[in-house]
Formats: C-alpha cells, sequence, structure tokens
C-alpha cells in the first residue's frame, strides 16, 4: 500500500481553488459507466459507429488518459475498487456479486471446469472508509444514483456515506419488470411517468441533486445501469442506427467463445448514445449553474465492452477479447478528467493508472487529509507537472467469467504485461506498446522471471484467494500462489 504524497503541491492546490472556487473546496460529479468498452466512445475511437458527442466534451474540456484501466474485469470489484481505493483482492471482492461461491457450483455451469472458483466476499466492507465517507467528513452533501451492485440490504448507498440514493441496491442491471422503463421494480427508484428510460431518469435526479446542492460542497456519483444486458433502448434510437451505414458482422475466437469484431449492433449504439445523452444533462445543468469551473467531472467505466458473450454487442478491437478477461479489452477504460482551474483542455496522457488512483485523487483535489490505500494519486498528471512515482499494476481474478474468461492474474510493468492462468500454469508475456492486440507472446526469459516473481510477492503479501483443484475424493486443493 502507499501513502499519498499530500505536502507541497497539495497546500498549493487548495490555495488555488480557495482563491478561484469561492473559499469553498470543488465539488465532484462522479460518473460511471457500466460495461462501456474502451473503443466505445468517439474520443477514443472516431470510427466507433456510436455517437457520444458529451463524452467527447469531457475529453476536449479536460484530460483523457489512453492507459486506464479497471481494477477488474467484471463490475462489482472495480465499483469496490473506486469506492474505497483499495485492490479487490485485498478486501476479497473479486468477483461480481451474486457469482456462484466454491460451494454452490455444483448446482452451475462451473461444476464442468477444471478448476473451483476462490471464494469472495459478497458485500462492500463496512470497516473499509468510503470515498463518500471520506467527502461527508469534510462537510460534503453526498449523493448516489443508479448501480451500486456492492451487496444486499445494509449494504447499499446509504449505509456507506451517501446522504441520498437513487436507484442503488444489490441488483447487477434493470431486471425489473420493464427493465429500462418504467415500472422498473427497483427499491430506491420510484416510478417516473409511463415510457420514462432509465438513464434520463438518473440524469435527471443527478441534476436535481446539483441544482440542490449547488451552495456546495457535494460528491455526487451517477453510476449508470447502461449499457448492462438486457440490451434495449429507445424504439427511435435503435432505428436510428438500423438505418445508418454499417459494415457487415466479423466474427473471431477467443479461447471457445465468439467474439464480435465490428461495430454495428443498433440496439446497442441506442443504448450508448442514450447513456450519452444524460452525460449531456447533468453538464448542461453545471454550466446553467455557473458550476462548471469548480467542479471535478470524471467518467470511466467498470470493465471492457461485452464481446464474448450475452449477445456480443460490441467489438473492443484492435483490444484483445472484453469484459470477464484479463486481456486489454477487458481491463483498459475510457477515462477522462475536467477541472478548469487545474487541467488543461485537450490534455491527454499515456501514463498508467488504475480505478484504485480516484480515491487518493479526489482526495488530493478537494484538500481533504490524506488516506492509506492502494492507488496513487494522479493530480501531478492533471496539472501537467510530471508523472507519479513507477509502479506496477496488478489484478487477480481467481474466477470463471461468465464471458469464457479463465480464473488468472496479471501484472504490467511499463510496456510490459504478463498473464497467469492458473489451470494450466502458463503465463503469457506481452509488449503493449508493441503489440496492443496481445497476439505475440514474447519470450524475453529474465523480463518473464522479474515480473512473474513481483506477482507471485504480491500475491503473497495480500493474502489473495485462489482457486482450488478437484481432488479425487471430492475435496479440493488450493492452488499455490506461485
Amino acid at each position: 500500500m502507499r501513502h499519498r504524497r499530500n505536502t507541497y503541491w497539495a497546500s498549493a492546490l487548495v490555495a488555488l481553488l480557495v482563491a478561484g472556487c469561492a473559499k469553498q473546496p470543488p465539488n465532484v460529479v462522479f460518473i460511471l459507466a457500466d460495461d462501456l468498452g474502451y473503443m466505445d466512445v468517439g474520443a477514443y475511437n472516431p470510427d466507433t459507429f456510436y455517437e457520444t458527442p458529451n463524452l467527447d466534451r469531457i475529453a476536449r474540456e479536460g484530460m483523457r488518459f489512453t492507459q486506464a484501466y479497471a481494477a477488474a474485469p467484471v463490475c462489482s470489484p472495480t465499483r469496490a475498487s473506486i469506492q474505497t481505493g483499495m485492490h479487490p483482492a485485498r478486501m476479497r471482492t473479486t468477483d461480481y456479486f451474486g457469482a456462484p461461491q466454491p460451494e454452490e457450483v455444483g448446482q452451475h455451469w462451473l461444476d464442468t471446469r477444471p478448476l473451483l472458483p476462490a471464494g469472495y466476499i459478497a458485500s462492500l466492507p463496512h470497516e473499509t472508509e468510503t470515498l463518500a465517507e471520506a467527502l461527508r467528513a469534510e462537510g460534503y452533501r453526498t449523493f448516489f444514483a443508479g448501480k451500486w451492485h456492492l451487496g444486499p440490504e445494509g449494504s447499499w448507498p446509504e449505509n456507506h456515506g451517501y446522504d441520498i440514493n437513487m436507484g442503488g441496491h444489490q441488483s447487477g442491471g434493470p431486471y425489473g419488470p420493464g427493465r429500462y422503463f418504467v415500472p422498473y421494480g427497483n427499491p430506491r427508484l420510484s416510478d417516473g411517468p409511463e415510457g420514462e428510460h432509465l438513464p434520463a431518469r438518473l440524469a435527471q435526479e443527478t441534476a436535481a441533486f446539483v441544482a440542490d446542492a449547488q451552495d456546495g460542497p457535494f460528491f455526487a456519483l451517477l453510476s449508470f445501469y447502461s449499457v448492462h444486458t438486457p440490451l434495449m433502448t429507445r424504439p427511435d434510437l435503435e432505428a436510428k442506427y438500423l438505418a445508418k451505414p454499417a459494415p457487415a458482422t466479423m466474427w473471431g475466437t477467443e479461447g471457445a467463445r465468439r467474439v464480435r469484431q465490428t461495430q454495428n449492433h443498433a440496439v446497442y449504439a441506442g443504448m450508448v448514445e442514450a447513456m450519452d445523452a444524460a452525460v449531456g444533462q447533468v453538464l448542461d445543468t453545471l454550466d446553467s449553474l455557473g458550476l462548471a469551473r469548480r467542479t471535478i467531472v470524471v467518467f470511466t467505466s467498470d470493465n471492457g465492452g461485452l464481446s464474448t458473450s450475452e449477445g456480443h454487442p460490441t467489438s473492443n478491437l484492435p483490444l484483445r477479447a472484453g469484459k470477464g478477461w484479463l486481456y486489454e479489452g477487458g481491463i483498459r477504460e475510457p477515462t477522462m478528467v475536467r477541472f478548469p482551474p487545474v487541467v488543461r483542455a485537450g490534455s491527454e496522457s499515456a501514463v498508467p493508472i488504475m480505478s484504485t488512483d480516484f480515491f487518493s485523487t479526489i482526495l488530493e483535489l478537494t484538500g481533504a487529509a490524506p488516506r492509506v490505500t492502494d492507488g496513487t494519486s494522479f493530480v501531478g498528471l492533471l496539472e501537467g507537472r510530471g508523472r507519479p512515482e513507477e509502479r506496477p499494476l496488478l489484478w487477480h481474478y481467481p474466477h470463471y467469467g461468465n464471458q469464457g474468461g479463465a480464473p488468472s492474474s496479471a501484472i504490467r510493468s511499463g510496456p510490459w504485461k504478463l498473464i497467469r492462468f492458473y489451470e494450466d500454469g502458463r503465463e503469457e508475456l506481452y509488449h503493449l506498446d508493441d503489440d496492443i492486440s496481445e497476439s505475440i507472446v514474447r519470450t524475453e526469459a529474465d523480463t518473464l522471471q522479474v515480473l512473474s516473481s513481483q506477482l507471485s510477492e504480491w500475491l503473497t503479501s495480500i493474502d489473495a484467494a485462489m482457486p482450488s483443484r478437484h481432488a479425487d475424493d471430492n475435496s479440493a486443493t488450493q492452488i499455490p500462489v506461485e
């Protein structure tokens, strides 16, 4: 774990904010998409089939990160890392909450797999401070809208520091009677008028909170259910994209799965546009209230685009695979930060960052007291004054994903990335600067040995939960870290 550096530069930044932001700390609007891929956003892919003018606007008015990562290839672990700044493997929140535990595998398709997945904790730990709790202690009003998926009742947003909760409960998707439309069947979101669309409603609630809390400071986390399954959108948007010229669908393979290699899914495109329009509603509210200059806006996604399962709605090419995999398509995220007093418009950073870093970064930008976390503040990058100390990025996903991924861990150091697969113990080494598609397994023995040792040392240091091998007597033997 790292201590956040909060000395001279933090003091200078706080002085700047006090002078330029009406003598109060800045507001924070954190926007989190669900399953949105790196290549789904125009700012990252000018040739994308989807239309994202409002996300592109954040990139144009702020900093675009080209090597930003989720802490896991599925939703709940990454969401837990954003809330706490802690790595999912340390908290043992390593799978999506609701996935079968090892003792439940006998009644599940996982029963046919070579390994038993590791056990995990299916609730955000109450003893771990959340970003909302940290900011509320600094006098912030706190608000949550949308997908939570971090535990059962008793571990919902209102139990983790959020004053207001609009729609956050245990569900990983909008699975009520109307799904993305009224009736929602959501215990924390009342139904609106007939035909109301969920992303627009979540934006409306967020905008209303911003207007009510405009005297600040406030922290609003708009956590979309979009673009998670079920795949459905407004009829007008589906018709728009059905009429839009698109290439014929092409398919590849990833393991035993088909992987989409073309962006042309009209329903998914409509889902992306509807979410983008909802983002625009919140940005417009900040503008109309004169809050844009004193509000930090962060946008990111919780894992890569869904390309190998559940409708295969998007393509992540040139990134490999997608949600549920530790290849780049599963963990590299579109990530932008806008904060005019600090961030130069149209700037870009290729320094690798991870979702564990948001906690320390936001605390430093707001002048809050530092905490010990697994993340590192990247305020220096936002200010254009330098990069954080070099450090490896690490992942641990000791589970089978619904999307085809198998128990694995990974480490990235500089341009090098190593993935360890636990079914057969193989390790794949890639050089991302030369091979963003992870198509060429490298053979540099010294590099492989160093990264493999660093990965094992980290897993041991956090006492990471490991998958197990089935034994002949129906018992299970845990796979060692090395």
